[in-house]
């Protein structure tokens, strides 16, 4: 199998800066509904990356949940994720949509949602994943996956007769965006690229090279 074969020349749209909204989120949000219209699969799963308790960065794919002043996703705070970003709470976020040959990279700062917002997720989710969110030790070792499924009938009969809670440690997280990028493809690898910087809470937008 040639590897270095693989390649596929991209020209379904350009990306103008002189077009682009002078607030990132706002854009995101236009290429988010541009790529519902377009039917996008899982477009709301992104690349996670924080900085590794041994300093290496560590990358996992994320669902997200909301838009307001950042970008909102759920977990659970004991993960390895949670941990890291206990530590470090600078992390990225990419979303890479195929079918329109696009690309969003995004740089910020960390922080916890409100517990009314990670209730008010917690809740609309399906009972199973409720269940889940109670059963899982994300990221620690398991000695079999038979421990894991004792432990769900437990969750299972202890909330069959009693008024579902959120775990106290599982919640929302929200990045708060300091630079954010917008990549189009383009024929011959010659992309657009457009840069927001936020520099004393202004953006300033920038062309990139390819």
């Amino acid at each position: 199998m040639n590897i270095s074969a693989i390649r596929k020349d991209y020209s379904l749209k350009t990306l103008n800066i002189n077009d682009l909204y002078t607030n990132p989120i706002d854009q995101f949000n236009l290429w988010f509904q541009e790529a519902l219209a377009s039917k996008v699969i899982e477009i709301n799963a992104m690349t996670l990356s924080t900085i590794g308790e041994d300093g290496f960065p560590n990358g996992r794919i994320v669902l997200l949940k909301e838009v307001d002043s950042g970008f909102v996703f759920f977990t659970n705070y004991q993960s390895q994720k949670g941990r890291e970003l206990a530590k470090n709470p600078a992390a990225s976020l990419t979303f890479f949509w195929p079918e329109l040959e696009r690309q969003v990279r995004i740089k910020g700062e960390i922080e916890k949602v409100s517990s009314k917002l990670s209730d008010e997720y917690f809740f609309s989710r399906p009972k199973g994943s409720q269940i889940g969110a109670w059963t899982s030790p994300q990221s620690q070792k398991l000695k079999s996956k038979e421990e894991l499924e004792r432990k769900q009938k437990e969750i299972e009969e202890k909330f069959e007769n009693t008024p579902m809670t959120r775990p106290p440690h599982w919640g929302g997280y929200r990045l708060t965006p300091s630079y954010m990028e917008f990549w189009q493809g383009r024929p011959s690898r010659l992309h657009d690229r457009v840069c927001y910087e936020e520099r004393n809470g202004t953006w300033e937008l920038s062309l990139l090279a390819p």
